[in-house]
This record gives C-alpha cells, sequence and structure tokens, in this order.
C-alpha cells in the first residue's frame, strides 16, 4: 500500500468522546493534563465537550451529542484529516445504543493512522509523549487504489 506524510504540528487537534459513565473519568483525567491540554485544539462531542469546556475554563468546539451524529461527525473530520489524537474514553461495561457509531469512529481512528487512547494509562502515555509537544510525520494510507481498482464479485 501507498502512504503519504503529513505533518501535524505542535498544536495538535485532540477530539474528546466520553460514554456516560465514563464522563467523570474524562473530566477528572482532562483537569489533570489541563496545561499541556491548553496548547492544543480541544473538539468534543455534546455534552462531554460542554463539561470539558467548563472544567478546563477555555474553549472547546462542541459537535452534537454521540449517538445524534457528534461521533459522525468527529469520524468526517478525522476522515478529512483534520483531527490528530483521538481521546475516547468508551464504557465496556454498558451496552450503548449507538455501538456502531462506536465501532465506525475506531475503525476511522485506526485506518486513518491517528493516535488513540481509550483509557486513562495509554491517554497519559500520549499527553506526555514527546511526539505531542513537537512536530510530527505522521504516516498516512494513502487510499487512491481503493477508488480506482475494479470491484470483486464477492465484495
Amino acid at each position: 500500500m501507498v502512504t503519504t506524510i503529513k505533518k501535524l504540528g505542535k498544536r495538535k487537534r485532540i477530539a474528546m468522546v466520553a460514554h456516560d459513565h465514563r464522563k467523570a473519568d474524562l473530566i477528572d483525567w482532562a483537569v489533570y493534563n489541563k496545561t499541556v491540554l491548553a496548547k492544543h485544539e480541544i473538539f468534543a462531542t455534546g455534552t462531554t465537550g460542554r463539561l470539558v469546556e467548563e472544567a478546563l475554563d477555555r474553549p472547546v468546539k462542541k459537535f452534537m451529542s454521540g449517538p445524534l451524529g457528534g461521533d459522525q461527525q468527529i469520524g468526517s473530520m478525522i476522515a478529512n484529516g483534520e483531527i490528530d489524537v483521538l481521546i475516547f474514553f468508551w464504557d465496556p461495561m454498558q451496552a450503548q445504543p449507538h455501538d456502531s457509531d462506536v465501532k465506525a469512529l475506531l475503525r476511522l481512528g485506526v485506518l486513518w493512522n491517528i493516535p488513540m487512547a481509550c483509557d486513562r494509562a495509554t491517554a497519559d502515555f500520549l499527553m506526555t509523549s514527546h511526539f505531542m509537544h513537537d512536530e510530527y510525520d505522521a504516516v498516512v494510507p494513502d487510499f487512491t487504489e481503493y477508488l480506482t481498482r475494479p470491484i470483486e464479485k464477492d465484495e
């Protein structure tokens, strides 16, 4: 597969999402990382965005609630190269009525090779990585071949 390089600047575009039972964890984590997060641009789904904005006392670009389309809005930004990092505190112990949206969002993060954290420990590792504070050359797959190849019978 052909790849390209996408330069991530020092100021990253971070998307934050949290399921209801994980919102308090995400807010606690965000407050703990307030100084680091202040150097970046924050995006978030619905209520999570409002809570992060209040806790950090700084603007957050807010989308719709996840189940109402916020997950897809962030997914679209990932596909368009407009999100650099995804912090998604999802709840593995609760059934989600929009589980297909959750899987689609995580799939896009992996597909477009963006750093993702789904728990506090991984989020802490991301925030303390020197790559969060410097420019970074991200390897991004080039899916052009999928647009031009013939469709197989069993696809």
